[in-house]
């Protein structure tokens, strides 16, 4: 009981019982039917926020862009977030094959330098004044990023979603 519920003579409540796990009993992650289309949901999301970067750059409202590199930086971290906790993590409990476990291993892998690469892409620029030689440079990393993240979530689609399935 903290000074001043003391001190206003609050009556001190019962502690919340506290949820525990006994030894030996397997905690996993539970398979989630609507799992495969709320990620789904954030690549379209993702993609249109990345689009109205390139409106913007097109635009040149180059003060707007900062703003919305960190808008799309905060909902990429999200899905990878939601991807490493519920997705990754559920496959590696339940995946039987050897060939599929490798294969979401590699994708685990690329995916987490990818989140480094879109993470610097945005801190690169989020604080930049974009003089002529950053505007240049923006362009460039501007596609080659979206390029690397259509590829990505093209193939996250339709080689590794699938390998979601109830167990």
């Amino acid at each position: 009981m903290g000074f001043f519920d003391r001190l206003f003579g609050k009556k001190e409540s019962q502690p919340a019982p506290v949820a525990t796990h006994h030894a030996g009993t397997p905690r996993g992650i539970s398979y989630d039917p609507t799992l495969i289309e709320r990620l789904k949901g954030d690549h379209e999301d993702l993609v249109a926020l990345y689009q109205r970067i390139g409106t913007l750059l097109e635009a040149g409202q180059f003060g707007d862009i900062r703003s919305e590199l960190v808008n799309f930086k905060t909902r990429f971290e999200a899905h990878i977030l939601t991807e490493n906790v519920r997705f990754y993590v559920y496959l590696e409990q339940n995946l039987p094959d050897a060939h599929d476990m490798e294969l979401m291993r590699d994708f685990r892998r690329e995916m987490n330098t990818i989140a480094r690469g879109v993470v610097d892409f945005v801190k690169k620029y989020q604080f930049a004044a974009f003089d002529a030689t950053v505007r240049e440079q923006f362009v460039n990393d501007y596609g080659a990023v979206g390029a690397l993240l259509a590829q990505r979530i093209e193939r996250e689609e339709s080689n590794l979603y699938p390998l979601y399935q109830s167990a």
